[in-house]
């Protein structure tokens, strides 16, 4: 007799099942306990310890149901990666036994040694304490491992004297503020309706996948994430194959596995595919709260390694594994949402009767153009100076890209034009056996750092290895503090009895006369756009390490201080942090480069030259053609002494680097003395690699990364 399964009831019962969610809380929780801890989340109550006691006792029992026998508190310092440090359950009773325990201060707080993690002068070598402090907005999630399973605890991660050491901190700082805001905006609009506006966020996931097999042979991609050598194959990406492709049998069955752990610790991994290059691919989750989704996607970033892991495969998330094929980014979703689920970025029907909307849009535009270095700043990394411009990623000039309809309208508002909303209307096909398909009102333009894409906006500049939480945390704060001067404005103009309706329409326009110049539909990667971009007075921050000091700038510091995200104090540790850690990635990857070229490559290419002048040698004293044979070896042995004159440039100036202890001015060392020397070399070295065989090359081939899993 045959069986059906029900799908859905499958993945229905799959869905959380590793996440102590609210959907589990409701259940296991008395009701007034659940009450009480969903005000904690709304941010309309204290947590208790009482409240803490009752649900730590219930998210030990879930946790032990499923096998845990550790809990952690897992954060997210600002190194990059998540932290977590493991305790047990168990308690000694005093006669040989042992109980499970676990209680509502071991919940709510941990003591990391906050000494050992960056803090950019915010913490001293002697000054160790630190804490944790339960997040209660973020589920717990349990941890599977072949060692066993550990109950993980989002939290925050604060200094002794209350300094943010985290990602977290700051990004619930600026929901905050951007909800506060917004509500006073609202509530002039005449909502009475709403109480929280929630900064939502859907980030998109790019990543490689390497044999791990050829990556344990490549030192660059062992110690740096990115190859600092490789000739492009005669194929790369140029025929268009990859994109949207079949996806193999090998890779399917990773993104399988890959969604079941991610569907069981409740991430909603929604779209999987193929991404430009070969070799590389995409995830992207359905929308939530932006503390949600950076916790989501930094669980997205941890769980694809570890699975690829198991498949014999290695994830690279950096953002320029390889040159010659696109790299790697992280595009930020962004919208802002009432609780009550509206959306105050969708234009509706009518968008040009929509108040609302204009107004919010007309924030963001204005944000975009007076924050524009910050915005850069918080998508500044080592990797994404390689990949940005690349005609694969938006250029290092922030602009907006609307669309006909949304710009229309707007320019029709500044210059006094009737306007009516645009409909996108049907698409004709040509054919009867195809749907006619509804067109959106706006197109998409890949080429734009910040698009409108119908209902939010879509920062396409964040890199691939990057937490969702920084690029989210500038975003509120910097449309949370135009916002408030429009909530300033219109107060006032209610408290006088005065028409807000026509102030709405008057703020709408003086912001866009303002600000447009910052909204660009064309090519964002023709020169042509360069040269605007320059005469409308665009900043352009060229690398990293010329946009990482916005973040302690006068008017950087006077935003966030005065929404609260920020203190100056903390804003100059992330300076010092983000720049040490630009010095320190190039330094590694100038080091390994280094090492490649002198103990493999030089020798390598040495050996081959000696053998064919060899052979040239034996050809010539036989009366054999020896031309050929012995321009190569000439060529060969050139390359070598070049190479190996080119390594020790860079190693003098790696050297001098080294030695500069200024973090800004160590960064531009790096920057402006060892990436160019880099760059010779390896251009040396490529070179070296077309002219070698196969077999005398020491390394695995691009051919072998981009074409092979």
């Amino acid at each position: 007799m045959s069986t059906t399964t029900n799908p859905e009831a499958g993945l229905s019962a799959l869905y959380g099942s590793n996440c102590f969610s609210n959907a589990v809380m409701r259940e296991r929780l008395p009701k007034s306990v659940f009450a009480e801890l969903q005000a904690v989340q709304a941010g309309e109550a204290e947590l208790s310890l009482a409240v803490a006691e009752v649900v730590a006792a219930s998210m030990r029992d879930w946790a032990i149901e499923k096998g845990a026998t550790h809990f952690t508190h897992w954060f997210h310092p600002l190194s990059g990666l998540s932290a977590e440090k493991h305790e047990s359950f168990i308690s000694p009773t005093g006669d040989g036994r042992v109980i499970m325990e676990f209680s509502g201060k071991e919940l709510t707080k941990g003591e990391p040694d906050a000494s050992s993690f960056p803090s950019g002068g915010l913490r001293a070598t002697f000054e160790a304490r630190g804490y944790t402090a339960w997040d209660a907005t973020s589920p717990a999630f349990l941890k599977r491992s072949p060692s066993g399973v550990t109950l993980c605890i989002p939290t925050a991660f604060v200094s002794y004297f209350g300094h943010a050491l985290d990602k977290k901190v700051p990004l619930l700082r600026s929901m905050e503020a951007l909800s506060a805001v917004a509500l006073r905006v609202l509530k002039s609009l005449g909502d009475t309706r709403s109480r929280r506006v929630v900064a939502t966020v859907g980030p998109e996931q790019e990543y490689f996948l390497v044999s791990k097999a050829a990556f344990l042979k490549r030192p660059d991609l062992l110690l740096a994430g990115r190859t600092v050598f490789g000739s492009m194959p005669a194929k790369g990406q140029e025929m268009e194959d990859h994109y949207y492709g079949a996806i193999g049998e090998k890779v399917a069955a990773f993104m399988n596995e890959l969604n079941t752990e991610l569907w069981a610790l409740g991430v909603a991994a929604k779209t999987q595919h193929n991404e430009v290059a070969p070799n590389q691919f995409e995830l992207a989750c359905i929308f939530t709260s932006a503390n949600l989704a950076a916790d989501a996607n930094q669980l997205v970033m941890e769980t694809i390694i570890k699975v690829a892991e198991r498949h014999g495969l290695v994830a690279l998330l950096h953002e320029k594994p390889f040159d010659g094929v696109n790299g790697s980014g992280k595009h930020i979703n962004w919208s802002m949402s009432t609780d009550w689920g509206s959306n105050l970025l969708e234009p509706g029907d009518d968008p040009v009767s929509n108040a609302r909307f204009l107004l919010f849009a007309a924030a963001v535009i204005e944000a975009v153009d007076t924050r524009a270095g910050l915005l850069r700043a918080a998508a500044a990394t080592a990797g994404n100076d390689r990949r940005l411009g690349g005609n694969e990623a938006p250029p290092s000039v922030i602009s907006i890209f609307l669309g006909e309809a949304l710009s229309g309208i707007l320019d029709a508002l500044v210059e006094g034009r009737p306007c009516e909303s645009p409909s996108g209307g049907c698409l004709e096909i040509g054919t009867s056996t195809l749907p006619k398909l509804p067109r959106d009102i706006t197109d998409r333009n890949r080429t734009s750092p910040f698009a409108f894409t119908g209902n939010k906006f879509e920062f396409r500049m964040v890199a691939s290895s990057q937490s969702a939480a920084t690029p989210a945390t500038v975003l509120n704060a910097a449309v949370a503090g135009v916002l408030a001067g429009y909530a300033d404005r219109l107060e006032a103009v209610a408290a006088k009895g005065g028409n807000v309706a026509s102030e709405v329409s008057r703020i709408v326009v003086e912001s866009y006369k303002a600000h447009r110049r910052v909204v660009f539909d064309g090519n964002g990667y023709s020169p042509e756009w360069a040269k605007e971009a320059e005469r409308r007075g665009l900043p352009r921050f060229r690398s990293a390490v010329e946009a990482i000091p916005e973040f302690a700038s006068a008017s950087a510091v006077a935003l966030f201080s005065g929404l609260g995200v920020f203190s100056k104090e903390e804003l100059e540790s992330r300076c010092v942090i983000y720049l040490e850690r630009y010095a320190k990635q190039i330094n590694i990857e100038a080091g390994v480069m280094g090492d490649m070229s002198r103990r493999s490559i030089f020798p390598a290419a040495s050996r081959l030259a000696a053998e064919f002048a060899r052979e040239g040698t034996e050809l010539a004293a036989v009366g054999a053609p020896s031309a050929a044979q012995e321009l190569r070896a000439r060529r060969l042995a050139e390359l070598a002494a070049s190479l190996a004159e080119k390594t020790e440039v860079l190693e003098k100036a790696l050297e001098a680097a080294q030695e500069i202890e200024e973090p800004l001015a160590c960064a531009k060392a790096y920057r402006e003395s060892v990436v160019p020397r880099m760059d010779e070399l390896r251009l040396v070295g490529d070179a070296l690699e077309r002219l070698m065989d196969k077999a005398a090359w020491p390394f695995p081939s691009y051919e072998d990364l981009l074409f092979t899993l």
